[in-house]
């Protein structure tokens, strides 16, 4: 696995339930504050259709033609107000979350559950704050970081005359952000880097906003909107950002039911078919309720807002390295064995470095397996390539 996307959100908004539903990890849910007190690490999926459909038979490494590529998922303790400052258990969740590429923000489209997660009437609280809260406690760790030494790094910067976005990016480095993120905050907010000596601290929070924004892109999964009022549903839908509406609880029951083989159901699927004839009248019922939900939902949400983070979010492909460009093989003649994740724009001589270094080092060409075409090392990948590299290391 190669990135992992963090589970943010208040208290009691249904993000064990997301990674229990996720992950079929064995956590504890639980309807009052701070279920999740260490942070929980599992592996979820992206969902994809293997390349293996076009040929005469499957690879093996697929589920029905389906292809599903691991990454990791945290489920990290519920946030609090001024968690920044280290209420509830925001420093555990802050630094839990250093290590996301991608946030998925959990939140209770139902209004059900106040600003700190305590339970009340649904409807009775706007999700929308939500939102607003959770950006800016990001915003404030991550300007926290940078104002503890932000006089000597201000001054070690003029008297040494080093490069501000460098000295910025390692200031941050633990908070997952690099120099490009730096680089870029920098000239999207126009401080003038000649006078930075002078910033005050709103200029400072301002350019932190715009960090945290691209270091920490995130996905809003509006939860149990399968009991959310409607214009809740309408408003979070409004927002100029991602939005998934999610049934967690929903997918939870599909996904047990089908460990149970009591159902077939691949996750992210819209309907599913019931095997068990030994169900009883109650989990009849049960399942009757959440297929009336997916069919109107058009499914739970929850692999639909995994993928837009993977796809849409990061901006990733998917990549199939092999080694016979006939039979779609690696040495040991396993089909399609490996699938890379990869950003979109990446290129051949890309992946042969993400194969080894050694293949990279000493890099030829590649081969397209599908069309048998020849590529350049600066060959622009497409998701579902499946590609064989071409180098000298042994």
């Amino acid at each position: 696995m190669t990135m992992t996307i963090g589970l943010a959100g208040k208290p009691n908004a249904g993000k064990s339930t997301f990674f229990k539903a996720a992950t079929l990890a064995d956590v504890e849910i639980a309807n009052y504050p701070f279920t999740t007190i260490h942070a929980n690490k599992g592996v979820t999926y992206v969902r994809e259709q293997c390349p293996c459909v076009t040929r005469e038979k499957r690879c093996g490494n697929c589920s029905d033609g389906i292809r599903y590529v691991p990454i990791e998922l945290i489920d990290v303790a519920g946030l609090v107000p001024d968690a920044h400052q280290g209420r509830g258990l925001g420093n555990t969740f802050l630094d839990d979350l250093r290590q996301a590429q991608a946030i998925i923000h959990v939140i209770d489209a139902s209004g059900g559950t106040d600003i700190e997660g305590n339970p009340v009437d649904i409807g009775d609280h706007n999700p929308l704050d939500d939102i607003d809260f959770l950006n800016r406690e990001l915003t404030m760790w991550i300007f926290s970081i940078l104002k503890r030494n932000w006089e000597r790094l201000a001054r070690k910067i003029q008297g040494e005359g080093l490069k501000i976005e460098r000295v910025l990016a390692e200031q941050l480095a633990g908070a997952g952000v690099d120099e490009i993120q730096v680089s870029c905050a920098l000239n999207e907010c126009k401080l003038d880097k000649g006078h930075h000596t002078k910033w005050t601290d709103d200029e400072l929070i301002h350019l932190c906003d715009i960090i945290r924004a691209m270091s920490k892109p995130m996905i809003i999964a509006a939860n149990k909107a399968d009991v959310a009022p409607a214009q809740n549903v309408s408003a979070l839908m409004g927002l100029d950002q991602m939005v998934v509406p999610t049934s967690a609880a929903a997918e939870l029951v599909l996904r047990s039911a089908s460990k149970s083989r009591a159902i077939k159901y691949e996750p992210g699927d819209n309907d599913f078919t019931v095997l068990s004839e030994q169900l009883t009248p109650a989990q009849k019922k049960g399942l009757d309720s959440v297929h009336d939900l997916i069919l109107k939902m058009d499914g739970t949400g929850i692999q639909k807002c995994i993928n837009r983070a993977v796809f849409e979010l990061l901006d990733l492909i998917i990549i199939y390295p092999v080694e016979d460009e006939g039979k779609w093989t690696d040495k040991n003649g396993r089909m399609l064995p490996d699938a890379f994740l990869m950003k979109k724009g990446s290129n051949a001589h890309d992946l042969a470095y993400r194969i080894h270094s050694d293949i990279g080092d000493r890099f030829l060409y590649a081969v397209d397996a599908k069309t048998k075409m020849r590529l350049g090392e600066k060959h622009e990948l497409n998701n579902g390539d499946v590609v064989k590299i071409v180098s000298t290391a042994k």
